[in-house]
């Protein structure tokens, strides 16, 4: 009985320790399958605008651009600055790979009513991006209130008063409006330039100044009178001409009978031209030095027997050096590409500027530009906040833009013109720089 125990219990031990054997080489019990998890579905793009509202772009559409320009007054002016912008659109090329459209220039004639009227009309179009423009301040205290109104940026290449941005001591000033810039310095830069020239290199101490009435240059010569006035130089008389006078008679007797050493009238071209000429044969006039500005500073002018002899305050011009970190393009490059398609040199130093001006706003839009397949959205606040923003060098050297739209360098030249075969600006002696 006993053994038949110890066979049994040897027998249940082997029975068991190969059941446990098996057990082991058997496959695990397999979890039971969850069924895959299908990723988020991502919901369709939809842009949205932010306050000023955006351009939207279909398939195929260009960039549009407009150029609110002088075209039938300061005619110089308002032809190079459509060169040099058409320039720079071909030199900067495709935008999102589209083209850019500039349109035929928008003519502001210079006065408040044309830069009103232009401006309405561009603001009408809502494809239009941006604005390069205009050339007067005249037309650029009308135009621009309306251009800010749309939510449009627009930059100047020429206006210079002080009215459309601020003092340069924090404060806006009267014409200032968002979205407004320009490339060309501020008139205060050019009053404290000239009027450290004419007191402390040509020594002297009574200046007479004419305006027109217009923005431009009654701010400017009340500016230097300002600025003459606080290092001891006295401004005996202050007149003013109407737009398109050429008789001057009346007011150079008042000049002859004041006898100012200087007489500083930085007119436009009919004006400033009949002026000059008729100073030049006044009776107590004949000695006396005149001194104009940018207005003046044209080759059409410059061409004339009566400019020669005139110190001209006005900006910088001997760009050939300088690069647009945009383009790439050197001064020289561009000049050339004047040359090639104009047959000559550009007749106003403000080429420089519109080049600039017109990439900066390419660039700003080219850099806040949002692709949606074949749409393409452009946001008109961020186009303003990018403009506001530039840090670039340019054809005009470093620009930055301050928070009420100068872009400027500030840098200006007096330029002493002597012979009037000498029409290019660059080309003129240069008797005193000015570098704020």
């Amino acid at each position: 009985m006993h053994r038949r125990i110890v066979l049994f219990g040897s027998t249940l031990a082997m029975v068991l320790a190969f059941a446990g054997c098996r057990d082991a080489t058997e496959p695990p019990v397999e979890p039971p399958v969850e069924p895959p998890v299908e990723p988020p579905v991502e919901p369709p793009f939809v842009f949205e605008p932010g306050p000023l509202g955006a351009v939207t772009l279909e398939a195929g559409e260009a960039v549009r651009l407009r150029m609110l320009l002088s075209v039938t007054v300061a005619p110089t002016l308002g032809a190079v600055s459509r060169q040099a912008a058409e320039i720079a659109v071909g030199d900067f090329g495709p935008v999102h790979g589209r083209d850019v459209d500039l349109g035929d220039p928008v003519d502001t004639s210079c006065s408040p009513e044309g830069g009103r009227a232009g401006a309405s009309g561009i603001v009408g179009d809502p494809q239009v991006v941006g604005i390069i423009g205009t050339n007067c301040s005249a037309a650029a205290v009308a135009a621009s209130p309306i251009a800010s109104h749309a939510g449009l940026v627009m930059i100047s290449p020429s206006n210079t008063s002080p009215r459309l941005t601020s003092d340069l001591a924090g404060n806006a000033d009267a014409d200032h409006h968002a979205g407004y810039y320009r490339v060309s310095s501020n008139d205060l830069h050019q009053a404290r330039a000239l009027s450290d020239f004419v007191y402390n290199q040509l020594e002297l101490q009574s200046v007479a100044t004419l305006h027109d009435g217009d923005p431009y240059t009654s701010a400017l010569v009340a500016a230097f009178a300002d600025a003459f006035s606080a290092l001891g130089g006295e401004v005996p008389v202050q007149a003013e001409v109407e737009k398109g006078e050429t008789d001057m008679t009346d007011v150079l007797a008042e000049f002859a009978a004041a006898g100012p050493d200087a007489i500083f009238f930085p007119l436009f071209v009919t004006e400033g031209s009949a002026f000059a000429a008729q100073a030049r044969a006044f009776d107590g006039l004949e000695e006396t030095t005149l001194i104009s500005a940018g207005a003046l500073l044209v080759s059409a002018f410059l061409a004339t027997p009566q400019s020669e002899g005139i110190y001209f305050a006005g900006p910088e011009s001997d760009f050939g050096s300088n690069v647009n970190e945009r383009t790439g393009r050197s001064g020289q490059q561009i000049l050339a590409a004047f040359d090639a398609r104009h047959g000559g040199f550009p007749g106003s130093p403000y080429w420089a500027h519109t080049y600039d001006a017109t990439t900066i706003l390419l660039s700003a839009i080219e850099s806040v530009a949002v692709e949606d397949g074949d749409k393409l959205y452009i946001d008109r606040a961020a186009v303003r906040e990018q403009v506001g923003a530039t840090a670039m060098s340019g054809i005009v050297g470093s620009i930055s833009c301050d928070a009420f739209g100068d872009c400027g360098t500030g840098r200006m030249n007096i330029y002493h013109h002597t012979d009037n075969s000498v029409t290019d600006v660059a080309q003129l002696p240069v008797v005193y720089v000015y570098s704020p």
